[in-house]
């Protein structure tokens, strides 16, 4: 009396095996898709937080050797009087309309920041100061943890 019990070593279960290791041909979107919501959402809260120019009335400074760069940005309006730092052409600071020491801008920040008044700087650079000078300053405030925005004049239209 013979039995016979199948164990799968067949010619048939090689088959099987050689179908199951295939490589699949189908796309999976669902993680394409995940990501671009989520890079939707980054995009979506931080348009309005980004700044492309300010009003020129705004923007006009109180010093008369300030010659702001000119460009096409459009004016963006501020909801409170920000906080103006200018740099002339010479590299002197001015915070608001008072002259102030390269060293003096981060703490004068820091208390600043710590009322709560001034809660968004402009910053003004010459047309004619050299880039390293603005720079710094943009560095400065950065450590002061200010958030910062460039200033210029909008070019004259046709």
């Amino acid at each position: 009396m013979g039995a016979s019990i199948d164990t799968g070593g067949g010619g048939g279960s090689r088959r099987t095996r050689r179908r199951a290791s295939r490589p699949m041909s189908e796309i999976n979107v669902t993680p394409m898709v995940d990501v671009m919501l989520v890079l939707l959402i980054i995009f979506m809260v931080a348009a309005p937080l980004l700044t492309v120019g300010v009003e020129v009335e705004a923007a006009k400074s109180e010093l008369p050797n300030i010659e702001l760069p000119k460009t096409e940005a459009g004016p963006v309006k501020a909801e409170a009087e920000p906080l103006n730092i200018s740099v002339d052409p010479d590299g002197k600071i001015f915070l608001q309309n008072s002259e102030i020491s390269f060293d003096e801008l981060v703490p004068k920040l820091a208390a600043i920041r710590e009322t709560g008044s001034g809660e968004r700087v402009w910053v003004r650079g010459d047309n004619r100061t050299a880039y390293g000078n603005v720079v710094k300053v943009l560095a400065r405030i950065k450590e002061a943890g200010l958030p910062v925005t460039l200033v210029t004049d909008q070019v004259d239209p046709l």
